[in-house]
């Protein structure tokens, strides 16, 4: 589409940078992708969208989604302090969910070289470093490198074999994804670095990053990502229980820059963003020497984005402007009509919790309650004999219906009229009734 190939080109002038690449996708499909520039910044081959790039933290997306698939299979809970499955850990009393959160404390970067420009060590190199906490765990978040090389480890553990093959096995080979790699391919992407202050070029090296692998090692063009992204709004394939890709991106964890507003915040493993209208940005970013990378998906829109880079300094907001471009220009979608599942069908309509009214209405897989300001808006799914909350003030909350038609919530009780006469509430009502 000439406005995405537009947006593409425009970025490259803009920032100078050596190559960038993008893809866009909606409802899991890819709707477009582009690549510009050269390999080396110079007169080298030309990118294109199956041109690999380091991808760093997006690494992380990978590692946390193989810890949730852990936890479905009831290899380990989130609860569990890490000391419980690596004793050999200084923090044993840190959660899984403390680390996927970036809420552990844990220190940045570790004790040694910088690991993203060195070749890395073993897990036993990584623990004699003696990492540290600089926060008490569960008071801020503070992200960790360290501490997704620590999930990584526990991967490595639960599954007997490394985080690599742990990875490729539970998600790039299901999602075929196989051209997602710890190491670039021939034809990758150079790193570079642009001098500050005119057009010279330093390429940068890399290394296996070690036991830091699971931090930021993975490779990947931007048509694979592009499938990622549409995991990021949803599409998990199969690889991952839609109750479970819901929990990791709920946002737990504040990112509070002083003198900035609340822009963005912490999922277990994701990151999640404001996004258009009362929607959220799912994704994550990347940046590794001489490469940056985003990815970001709109779970209302079905839209996701994917922009590579290679060169650290030369980067604006094309992964923005290709989400907006989309939203304006594709074809709207249009909505299948929602047939109510048969013990919802006479739960449609008006409800009162005392005299404030409710509107109860079907889903796919059960139905929305929600007050007439939408401040107390939840969607319910079943859940044995009653309903269960995914979402908001209601979120884990159990609703049943009662024998005389009433709905129980939480011990609140909705009626069909207001405070209606015919059915029991908490504390009795006036026997004056509505005078």
């Amino acid at each position: 589409m000439s406005s995405f190939d537009d947006l593409l080109a425009a970025e490259r002038e803009g920032t100078g940078a050596a190559s960038v690449a993008a893809a866009v996708v909606r409802d899991g499909e890819l709707v477009w992708s582009g690549a510009v520039g050269t390999l080396d910044g110079r007169d080298g081959p030309p990118a294109t969208t199956a041109t690999q790039y380091r991808i760093g933290s997006i690494t992380k997306t990978f590692v946390a989604v193989e810890v949730m698939r852990l936890r479905d299979e009831g290899r380990l809970d989130l609860a569990d302090p890490v000391g419980r499955h690596l004793p050999d850990v200084p923090f044993g009393h840190v959660t899984v969910a403390q680390l996927l959160t970036h809420t552990s404390g844990l220190q940045a970067e570790t004790n040694g070289p910088w690991w993203e420009r060195t070749a890395g060590g073993d897990w036993d190199d990584l623990v004699a470093m003696r990492q540290r906490l600089v926060h008490a765990p569960g008071t801020r978040f503070h992200y960790s490198n360290v501490g997704f090389a620590v999930l990584g480890r526990l991967v490595e553990v639960l599954r007997g074999t490394s985080w690599l093959d742990a990875v490729r096995r539970g998600i790039l080979e299901p999602l075929g994804l196989t051209g997602i790699t710890a190491e670039p391919r021939d034809g990758a992407a150079v790193g570079l670095s642009h001098h500050p202050v005119d057009e010279r070029l330093m390429v940068e090296p890399h290394h296996d990053a070690g036991a830091m692998a699971p931090a930021g090692q993975l490779w990947s063009s931007v048509d694979d990502l592009a499938r990622w992204a549409a995991f990021a709004g949803g599409r998990t394939g199969g690889v991952l229980a839609e109750a479970t890709w819901r929990e990791m991106t709920v946002p737990l964890a504040v990112d509070d820059r002083p003198g900035v507003p609340w822009a963005s915040a912490q999922g277990l493993g994701w990151r999640i963003w404001p996004g258009a209208g009362s929607g959220r940005q799912v994704g994550h970013g990347g940046s590794m020497p001489g490469f940056l990378a985003m990815l970001a998906a709109e779970p209302e829109t079905g839209l996701g984005v994917v922009v590579l880079v290679n060169d650290t300094l030369r980067v604006g907001d094309l992964h923005e402007a290709l989400l907006e471009t989309a939203r304006a220009s594709l074809p709207d979608r249009v909505a299948a009509p929602v047939e109510p599942l048969e013990d919802v069908a006479p739960l449609v309509g008006d409800w009162y919790w005392g005299a404030v009214p409710y509107r109860l209405e079907a889903t796919a897989d059960g139905f929305h309650l929600s007050d007439l300001n939408g401040n107390r808006r939840s969607r319910f799914v079943r859940d044995g004999d009653g309903w269960r909350g995914l979402d908001t003030y209601f979120a884990g909350e159990r609703l049943v219906v009662r024998p005389d038609g009433a709905l129980d919530l939480a011990s609140f009780v909705l009626s069909r009229e207001p405070y209606d006469p015919a059915v029991e509430h908490p504390g009795s009502l006036d026997p004056r009734g509505w005078h």
